[in-house]
């Protein structure tokens, strides 16, 4: 699997998943447009991988369409997309779920999501080729006290969907990764503050672990790449089974390894 001189961006490039998939792109030989609202972050990232950075604020069209076109004057026209960026939310019942908070998450994991695939699937449809990734959740598949990041994810992956088949005949494959409990630095943080507990975390998975930023970079890079080339419209958890273990709870858990005789 080659990106050789493959045109690359990935929004959320500065941290967490973003940044694993900046990574390993640069690493497959691709020119990597790094994009972060946090510019300092995207400049960090940029400079270890050789690739560029740029600012943008995904929930605002006229920020975004500017970064696309700016990614494209300073390095050609973009092939792959990985649209990574988000933001969280604490799990609150929906009556303590500030009205703002649930505004903000959806302009950003949904709208901001829908308006990167636009500024940049758009140019590549028009070209008659490229490949997006968008980074989902679980929670867009299953229930969950995320009343705004679940209904938002949820939304990415129609999106994901609806996409595919608009630009199809144009050339450009769309899918998502969805990720379960990544060991991105929100979550080692939430864990070393004592605000999640590992072993609860990974007991809620089939191979009993989460999961790392670099795993999800490998299922983004293979669906982003020549190999998936047969491949759109799909949703690729990257969960070690999270959303399998479902009902197993009801039943006494996940059963252990099996010992060796």
């Amino acid at each position: 699997m080659s990106f050789g001189g493959v045109i690359a961006a990935v929004t959320g490039g500065g941290s967490g998943i973003g940044e694993a998939c900046a990574r390993a792109l640069a690493a497959k030989g691709a020119r990597i447009a790094v994009i972060d609202l946090n510019l300092a972050d995207a400049e960090r990232v940029a400079a270890d991988i050789g690739g560029l950075a740029f600012t943008a604020d995904i929930s605002d069209a006229e920020s975004i369409e500017a970064c696309a076109e700016a990614v494209e004057a300073a390095l050609g026209p973009v092939a792959v997309l990985i649209a990574s960026a988000g933001i969280a939310q604490p799990a609150l019942p929906p009556e303590m779920l500030k009205q703002r908070t649930w505004d903000k998450i959806i302009a950003v994991d949904l709208r901001g999501a829908w308006l990167t695939c636009v500024a940049f699937g758009g140019r590549m449809a028009r070209r008659g080729k490229g490949s997006i990734v968008n980074i989902g959740s679980v929670a867009g598949s299953a229930g969950t006290p995320l009343h705004a990041y679940g209904p938002a994810k949820a939304g990415v992956l129609a999106m994901t969907t609806n996409l595919a088949v608009e630009w199809g005949r144009s050339g450009v494959r769309v899918n998502a990764v969805s990720p379960s409990h990544t060991l991105t630095p929100f979550v080692k943080d939430a864990i070393e503050s004592g605000r999640r507990d590992l072993a609860e975390l990974a007991d809620n998975t089939a191979l009993g672990r989460v999961i790392t930023p670099e795993e999800v970079a490998n299922a983004a890079l293979f669906l982003a790449s020549d190999d998936a080339s047969a491949i759109t419209g799909v949703n690729l958890p990257v969960d070690a089974g999270w959303l399998s273990v479902g009902g197993w709870h009801s039943y006494g858990g996940v059963r252990p390894a099996r010992t060796v005789p």
